[in-house]
């Protein structure tokens, strides 16, 4: 008998309204610098969600632009800045001033991030490390404990598991499935991926599954963890995608320029964000010169593998 298997694909409306609810602690930006899913992220902006926990280790921009639209009561991170101009603005109002409502943040290290999402993946309640022992990041987490090793009696920093209640992750290609290929720095996705409670893919291609199966190893996790796929060709601009396309260095000035006060960003986010009514929308407004200028200009392919036996 063959099994019947039921296609995954929703838009991002839908994918956003069935699992991003408020107050749902989210994983974002999780490739470090690049496939940030700014898509997914204005849809969320876009339909007011409330009381999120944002989850990931930089961020960038997009975890400012949640904070500035109201949407986020917590952050756990490791960095929340524009890697282009350093501050985040309205991170910061956000931290010192309570503009627009106050954030709670519970500070991590890239590593120690890496560490609670990969104790979760692994169904372990902490991972010990040695890290950031000697820093003052215990001191501003206490989540982070310092503990006595049963081993060798030296003091060690326990992590304890984080686990997502969704990650949302860009990729390069997925079939209907969420069967998803992944490559480039793929920084904490497969850790984030097993470690969330359900997960949603925003793709650029949607293929078949023969394609995905021709090169298993690529494969960034189980489809069964994954709710949702959305088609979204540039889903992850202005943050670069390894093969499709670049990062656009100038959206991001651009946007550190028009922050700089509270009113500055609202202008933004209704210009850029809550009046294009969809992904198409922000597209269209960008136009298809600005996209071309961050296409890739020299493709470089990997030597075709040989999966015989």
């Amino acid at each position: 008998m063959k099994l019947r298997v039921m296609s995954k694909l929703l838009t991002m409306h839908e994918a956003i309204a069935r699992y991003v609810p408020d107050g749902t602690r989210v994983a974002l930006g999780l490739a470090f610098e690049t496939m940030i899913p700014f898509a997914a992220g204005h849809e969320i902006i876009r339909q007011r969600r409330q009381h999120l926990t944002l989850i990931g280790p930089i961020s960038d921009i997009l975890f400012d632009q949640l904070i500035g639209a109201g949407c986020a009561d917590k952050v756990i991170a490791a960095w929340v800045g524009n890697n282009n101009d350093g501050i985040a603005h309205c991170y910061r109002r956000a931290v010192e001033q309570a503009v627009p409502k106050k954030l709670s943040v519970e500070e991590h290290s890239s590593y120690t991030i890496t560490l609670a999402l990969l104790a979760a993946s692994l169904g372990s309640p902490y991972i010990p490390t040695y890290s950031v022992l000697g820093s003052d990041l215990p001191t501003h987490n206490p989540m982070l404990r310092i503990c006595q090793s049963p081993l060798n009696e030296e003091p060690i920093l326990v992590v304890p598991a984080l686990r997502p209640d969704v990650a949302i992750i860009h990729v390069q290609r997925s079939d209907s499935e969420g069967n998803a290929h992944l490559w480039g720095n793929v920084g904490i996705c497969e850790e984030a991926m097993l470690a969330a409670c359900q997960v949603i893919l925003v793709a650029e291609e949607i293929v078949s599954r023969q394609v995905i199966v021709s090169d298993p190893n690529r494969v960034i996790g189980p489809s069964l963890k994954v709710k949702a796929v959305v088609h979204a060709p540039f889903g992850a601009y202005p943050s670069p995608v390894q093969g499709y396309y670049n990062r656009d260095h100038r959206y991001f000035h651009d946007y550190h320029e028009s922050t700089q006060t509270a009113d500055g960003f609202q202008k933004w986010v209704n210009e850029w964000v809550l009046v294009p009514a969809d992904h198409q929308d922000y597209l269209d407004k960008l136009g298809k010169s600005r996209l071309q200028q961050v296409g890739v200009r020299n493709h470089h392919y990997a030597a075709p593998v040989d999966y015989g036996y």
